[in-house]
């Protein structure tokens, strides 16, 4: 329940800022256009808050829908207008006027995004080194040249710290069904320069986060002692004993090498009742416990004991990499890496429309939740890049010519310019229609794939 709750409270926060930020953008630029505000809305539906502010007595809303908001002006197509107020009214603005208003939301989602990952750049990231430890036989990555030990430097030109980086440039390369110049250094030090062809890897297939598995290689690791550093108060672990601090040295009598060789077992054995000797205070002991069957996410069924680790205790710290920039740098990082996050997006879109690539990988609230409560728990710059990611993608949405979105608005007005008058009401009212069902069947099929992911 405790899970739940953070799950909800976290994407209430993080819709909350990015919904405030977006709609700020319309409301700031009306008012230096000085078009009267009447409302700003974060949420639909009943207001749990509301006060005026201002010489206008503009209304500040928070409702209880946090799935979107709005800026409601002065317009004198939605009522009467006094005359002596006809110049402050958003539609008798000048066209100039208008697209500034209306593009300013999605401009501050971009915006946000550049200065979200700006701040993460300043304090630094964290990441493994792209280095291989395997290579599998007459895979992609064989095929291109590269080899066990082999150490990322750069794709396309671009410097890889760390995986985080070289994977970001790689999907964008599978995307554009391109190949990628791959500069490798090897464990002597000498350098090579490869060619990866990345149009044979299949979208969706990358999408549920396989890339390296589907080039065929296996990054370097660090080996984490398997010392338990926390237990859940409900599990097998907890119910046989377990405590922080205990190193698990065997299981039904294989010696564990590290963490990962401990977690591999377990998940072998859901259901399966396992003799554990674990190490405690210098003193060795047996216990009997037996995972509980967790559904993985390629939905077959997995051990579960309830315990954690701590990744940073002992491990080899030269595998680790610190991605950060000095405050112009950063900045000039963060403006270059919305920009590219947003070209994937498109991308991404134009596939799908074009069925190169599945509608599954939309996702819908139900996610967005779950990503925003788990990189929440990582810690603050995790959350950002979260932060950006999602406000990236509601920039790109809302610029898409669908009717009610601001998109459409500026596809009126783009009309408008050509015509030289507006586009008639009747029409308008048409427009909205359609981009109501066009909204409503994404949204349905967005929260259709939360669903089946749910479901496994």
């Amino acid at each position: 329940m405790i899970a739940v709750l953070q799950t909800i409270f976290a994407f209430i926060f993080a819709i909350g800022i990015l919904i405030t930020f977006h709609e700020f953008g319309h409301y700031w630029v009306a008012r230096k256009c000085k078009v009267k505000i009447l409302r700003f809305s974060v949420g639909f539906g009943r207001p749990l808050w509301c006060k005026e502010f201002g010489g206008d007595n503009t209304e500040f809303v928070i409702g209880a829908i946090p799935l979107g908001g709005y800026v409601r002006m002065l317009d004198e197509r939605e009522g009467h207008v006094p005359e002596q107020e006809r110049d402050r009214a958003f539609n008798n603005k000048s066209l100039g006027e208008r697209v500034a208003i209306v593009v300013a939301g999605p401009l501050f989602n971009f915006i946000f995004a550049v200065l979200a990952y700006w701040l993460v750049y300043v304090v630094g990231v964290t990441g493994l080194k792209p280095m291989i430890s395997s290579v599998e036989e007459g895979s992609i990555a064989m095929q291109a040249g590269f080899r066990a030990d082999d150490e990322i430097t750069e794709i396309n030109g671009r410097e890889t710290p760390t995986w985080n980086t070289a994977v970001e440039i790689l999907v964008a390369g599978v995307i554009e069904r391109s190949t990628a110049t791959v500069g490798v250094t090897d464990a002597r030090g000498y350098e090579r320069s490869l060619e990866v062809d990345l149009a044979s890897i299949p979208i969706d297939a990358m999408a549920e986060g396989n890339l390296l598995r589907l080039l065929g290689v296996e990054p370097v690791r660090p080996a984490i002692p398997a010392i338990i550093s926390e237990v859940a108060d409900q599990g097998a672990a907890r119910r046989a004993g377990l405590v922080e601090g205990d190193r698990i040295v065997a299981v039904d009598n294989i010696p564990i090498r590290d963490w990962r060789h401990c977690v591999e077992l377990i998940r072998a054995a859901p259901g399966i009742p396992l003799s554990v000797r674990i190490s405690r205070n210098g003193e060795e002991m047996e216990v009997i416990l037996t995972p509980e069957g967790k559904l993985s996410e390629e939905g077959g069924t997995i051990g579960y004991i309830g315990v954690g680790v701590n990744p940073a205790l002992n491990t080899d710290q030269s595998l680790f990499a610190v991605e950060a920039y000095p405050v112009h740098a950063a900045l000039v990082k963060g403006f270059r890496k919305t920009m590219d996050m947003s070209v994937v997006t498109l991308q991404i879109l134009g596939r799908m429309i074009t069925g190169e690539a599945s509608l599954k990988n939309l996702s819908g609230p139900v996610s967005i939740a779950q990503y925003a409560a788990q990189t929440a728990q990582m810690g603050i710059v995790t959350f950002l890049g979260f932060l950006a990611i999602v406000s990236i993608s509601l920039g790109v949405l809302n610029l898409l010519p669908i009717p009610l979105l601001d998109g459409g608005h500026l596809f009126y007005y783009f009309i408008e310019f050509i015509k030289g008058s507006p586009v008639s009401l009747s029409m308008q009212l048409i427009g909205q229609r359609v981009g109501l069902v066009l909204l409503f069947g994404l949204m349905a099929l967005a929260i259709y794939n939360d669903i089946l992911r749910l479901a496994g």
